[in-house]
């Protein structure tokens, strides 16, 4: 299940991604060329920014939606309570006692 919701996760962003490039900005971004060919200039003027805008909103929506699906199966299943290797090698050399370090005394 959480390899299904990180995969769709993935392939959200990237949409996403893709959508937010495509919109116009102040400096008129990728929207003005590549829209108009990739959809025949259908695509252009206001029509345009209306279904970007909203299909990104869309998409930033299930984005979220993702991601809280995504932390709650990792709470429910054992990947939220396993600890790293090097986490375990840590703990297990900090239970054993350090003898400590004498120094020699200069005033003999």
């Amino acid at each position: 299940m959480f390899s299904i919701l990180l995969v769709l996760l993935v392939i959200v962003a990237v949409f996403m991604i893709g959508l937010i490039l495509l919109q116009k900005s102040e400096g008129s971004g990728m929207s003005g060329s590549s829209a108009a060919a990739m959809f025949g200039g259908a695509l252009t003027g206001a029509a345009a920014g209306n279904f970007l805008t909203r299909a990104t909103a869309w998409l930033a929506t299930l984005f979220f939606i993702l991601c809280a699906a995504l932390a709650l199966v990792a709470a429910k299943t054992d990947m939220a309570t396993q600890q790293s290797h090097l986490r375990q090698e840590i703990l297990e050399q900090g239970d054993t006692p350090v003898a400590p370090v004498q120094t020699e005394n200069s005033s003999n």
